[in-house]
């Protein structure tokens, strides 16, 4: 008994300092961009404002021209982008992880093997392919080549998850709507669905924050306001000789809100489906 209720003791010591390595950075994050700039440049630091300066959150909500208005229309393409991507992925993602999970072809797993390998190649080793794909296209510089960009990468994570999701569905389920008269695709969408949602919300999650928080991509293939997504937008925040960290870190904060209230919203089916996903297969 003593030993269990020291293993426990330890364990929630080890959880607390996990969650305090990880929300610090934030904490100091909304602190900056509240503080006075003579605040975040004294010496030594000071941790707690002297008093809340609201400036930055004015200036980039409302302000007209500079940083305002570029965080503006970098927020509204980081939404079509993101939405978009979504959108094209799980239409993707769903009909071929189905495939995946039921079909049964010669050099499934393999394949299924190769998409999720392309997944986790680095970034910079696509940079120039994905360059002169989209110069090719026209579409440097647009919402749409960013669209295709983001899709293509996330395709295979989205295939991963929900084929290995489709498999904890029994399959006499799907052999009973069968029976009953339904299609192959009328018993993916009224069995296999319904009774994968939170493998399904999970994928829907992950994909909008990985299209969401994208920045080497959207950095080099885009160059106006037209296109530019919300990470490349803060970044041109720092100036050559001097950068305002309070306005970054405010640029920050409102960039991070909705990718964490969605997570918020949708915990509980982000965490079951990735805990199905990761273990089955």
């Amino acid at each position: 008994m003593r030993r269990s209720r020291r293993n426990s003791v330890l364990v929630h010591l080890a959880a607390l300092v996990v969650a305090v390595l990880i929300l610090l950075p934030f904490a100091y994050m909304v602190s900056a961009s509240v503080s006075p700039q003579s605040n975040l440049i004294s010496r030594p630091p000071r941790w707690i404002p002297s008093h809340l300066d609201w400036e930055r959150y004015r200036q980039i909500l409302f302000g007209e021209g500079g940083a305002g208005s570029t965080f503006r229309a970098a927020m509204v393409n980081s939404t079509i982008v993101a939405v978009a991507t979504v959108a094209i992925s799980m239409a993707v993602g769903i009909f071929g992880a189905y495939a995946f999970a039921r079909l049964d072809f010669r050099g499934r797993r393999p394949t299924l093997m190769v998409f999720l390998a392309t997944y986790m190649l680095p970034q910079i080793a696509l940079l120039i392919p994905m360059y002169l794909i989209l110069n090719s296209l026209g579409l440097l510089d647009s919402r749409l080549g960013l669209i295709l960009v983001d899709s293509s990468l996330i395709i295979p994570f989205t295939l991963w998850i929900l084929s290995n999701y489709f498999l904890t569905v029994p399959v006499d389920l799907e052999d009973a709507a069968r029976i009953d008269g339904c299609s192959r695709v009328g018993a993916l969408f009224r069995v296999i669905l319904p009774s994968a949602k939170p493998g399904i919300f999970a994928a829907i999650m992950f994909a909008f924050l990985l299209a969401w928080d994208e920045f080497m991509y959207a950095l080099v293939f885009t160059s106006s306001n037209a296109s530019k997504t919300i990470p490349v937008a803060i970044s041109e925040f720092a100036g050559r000789y001097t950068t305002d960290f309070g306005l970054v870190a405010a640029g920050g904060i409102l960039a991070a809100l909705p990718p964490v209230l969605v997570a918020i919203l949708f915990q509980r089916y982000v965490v079951s489906g990735m805990a199905a996903g990761a273990v089955k297969g």
